[in-house]
């Protein structure tokens, strides 16, 4: 487990301006599909959310200082103020078991941290082995729970440690065990010890519901195996054979990090509030279950192989819907939960001052209507991919149409969720064509029953509004909103559904005006056009990276006019600013060479696989990339 790293394909180096302090591409990605950790470079956990992924944060110096929170074991020297390189950070294969490697003047020691997925209470371990000389090293334990609003009372049993959480869900506390002396320092719990070449010795988090008998005491080797284990079976299933397989198998890992196994739902990201724009407003919690967010995810897991994960996403989307009153929600908790009410954490000053800190998310109320054709049209896929489901998506498929019949013509949010005016979103009305389409095309085939006339009709509607109102003759290409001169990264996204053909000149005039207007010269493409300083369209002030999944879609739709050389560079691109583990934050800074957003981003590593799928069959001639071809006109 302590062989060298594999470089990554595609990995080189973008030369920018260093920044200094700890970038969000700093930190490695710890899961055990039901919460979440991150940690840096110099071996601090400085976000930890135990047993979900919403939970309030117990370590959140991520947001704040270290007074907010924080776990770092690391030579002492390192922690006493002297440079200590840390030689390389890698994961042990393909698992999430995160490996930071410490060179000393007196030896050599690696920690291994990870979460250990599957039943049981939820653990965090933290393992240390010599590997050559000897090595003093120090755990320094500060837990502020409730986001660092709260200075926990910590209680010592027998050699083990307890640390009362706040009531969330009900009392719980965090047990911490470990294989060397640790003492209460203030509010802090602490361990100076020494590792030796051939010892290992663990650190056990554990999180217990109730504050009674604390749960058996683990056994970090055992531990430590099981996950490799569980991470290394995972990946096996992967059914890609094609070029750059490791990165294909990253990628897929972190959607797989990202599931909340309880109920199979899927969070967009693991974090909160991490600013698309460093100092400022645009800070956002994205640890819930978007509808969209989780089709695509689903829609790229499945086309690798991953259908017991589609299978179980599918069954908590459709439960998660039935809770609806009247329409259903664009975003639910991972638990189904409905009301997810948001708020300021003004304790927190924010990632680099990026403030305010939210929590919950205000967007779960929105109208947005692309969602049911994100929906659709990742079902219609999934039953392609597997028959046996075909008759009970089909029924799905029926009532998202149903439901998107009373509400497609309407103005919304779109799939940008903007807070500005609701407006005849382009993207919105052909992702309400696809739902269509879909329901379509599954009562034809006898998948499904509806009333077919009345929506191949609707679908007829729809796409002649879309072509009227929603398209600029002049300059051949479809725009943001009806009536609006504006592009939007989305029209990639919506050229991809199979509206028209790939090759009807609307399609490539629209690619072709959104990369000459949104790409970038770095390589890159923008979501929409920002106002600096004046509040935008979408109600806010302030400019953004670049969308990282806006540069997929515009590899994939590339590849789909015919231009896969072309694409393929884009898509180097992408690749290229991953940082050495294979994680993607939600945008891109490359002025100052620096990842922005909440990390790592789900649809960040969904834009590198299914621009990957579609580069291939573009290149190979084989017909697997995703979704019909088109052919209305």
């Amino acid at each position: 487990m302590t062989a060298p790293a594999a470089v990554l394909p595609h990995q080189r180096t973008v030369g920018r301006t260093p920044v200094p302090g700890v970038r969000i591409e700093d930190f490695g990605l710890l899961s055990d599909q039901r919460g979440s950790a991150l940690v840096r470079r110099d071996g601090s956990i400085d976000w930890l959310c135990m047993p979900r992924f919403d939970s309030g944060a117990v370590f959140a110096r991520l947001l704040g200082t270290a007074e907010h929170g924080f776990w770092q074991i690391a030579p002492a020297s390192l922690m006493e103020g002297a440079e200590v390189p840390a030689s390389h950070r890698r994961y042990a294969g393909n698992s999430l078991i995160l490996q930071t490697r410490w060179a000393t003047a007196t030896g050599t020691a690696v920690v291994s941290d990870f979460m250990v997925p599957g039943g049981g209470a939820p653990r965090l371990v933290r393992s240390v082995t010599g590997l050559a000389g000897r090595v003093t090293m120090r755990s320094l334990l500060r837990a502020r729970p409730d986001y660092g609003h709260t200075v926990s009372r910590i209680t010592g049993f027998d050699g083990r440690h307890a640390i009362d959480l706040p009531g969330e869900h009900g009392a719980a506390r965090l047990w911490l065990d470990a294989d060397v002396p640790v003492h209460l320092n203030g509010a802090d719990l602490v361990a100076d010890f020494t590792v030796t070449e051939g010892e290992t010795l663990a650190f056990v988090l554990a999180w217990q519901e109730g504050v009674g008998s604390p749960p058996s005491a683990p056994v970090g080797n055992v531990l430590l195996k099981f996950t490799l284990d569980f991470w290394e079976d995972w990946a096996v299933r992967c059914a890609y054979t094609g070029p750059d397989r490791g990165s294909v198998v990253r990628s897929l890992l972190t959607l797989g990090a990202l599931v909340y196994a309880p109920t199979g739902a899927i969070v967009a990201a693991p974090t909160t509030s991490l600013p698309e724009e460093i100092g400022g407003v645009r800070n956002w919690d994205y640890r819930y279950a978007w509808l969209r967010d989780g089709a695509l995810a689903i829609g790229a897991l499945a086309s690798f192989g991953y259908l017991r994960e589609a299978h179980a996403w599918v069954s908590w989307m459709v439960q998660a819907g039935s809770t609806a009153s009247g329409r259903r929600q664009i975003m639910y908790g991972v638990g189904g939960e409905t009301k997810l009410p948001e708020r300021e954490l003004p304790w927190l000053p924010g990632y680099e001052g990026s403030a305010p800190v939210r929590v919950g998310n205000g967007a779960a109320s929105q109208l947005q209507v692309d969602v049911y054709g994100e929906l659709a049209q990742v079902l219609y896929e999934v039953a392609l991919a597997d028959p046996s489901w075909v008759r009970r998506i089909g029924a799905v498929v029926v009532a998202l149409a149903a439901e998107l019949e009373e509400v497609w013509d309407q103005p919304d949010a779109g799939i940008w969720e903007v807070r500005g005016p609701r407006r005849h979103f382009t993207h919105s009305k052909i992702m309400a064509w696809t739902a269509v389409d879909r329901a379509v095309l599954l009562i034809e085939a006898g998948h499904a029953d509806g009333p077919l006339e009345r929506w191949r009709a609707l679908r007829a509607a729809i796409h002649a509004e879309v072509c009227e109102k929603g398209y600029d003759a002049e300059r051949n290409t479809f725009t943001q909103s009806y009536g609006s001169p504006e592009l939007d990264a989305s029209l990639l996204h919506a050229m991809l559904s199979g509206f028209l053909p790939a090759d009807d000149k609307r399609v490539i005039g629209t690619v072709e005006a959104v990369q000459r207007d949104l790409a970038t010269d770095d390589g890159f493409v923008l979501r929409y056009r920002t106002t600096g300083n004046t509040v935008g369209p979408d109600g806010f002030p302030g400019d953004e990276g670049r969308f990282l999944i806006c540069t997929g879609w515009l590899a994939e739709c590339l590849a789909l006019i015919g231009r896969p050389v072309e694409a393929d560079a884009v898509l180097d691109s992408l690749l290229a600013v991953r940082n050495g583990l294979g994680l993607l934050a939600e945008e891109y800074d490359p002025g100052v060479g620096r990842q922005l957003g909440n990390f790592p981003q789900a649809f960040s590593h969904i834009a590198h696989l299914n621009a990957t799928t579609r580069i291939r069959a573009a290149t190979t001639g084989d017909a697997a990339a995703p979704g019909p071809t088109g052919a209305e006109s």
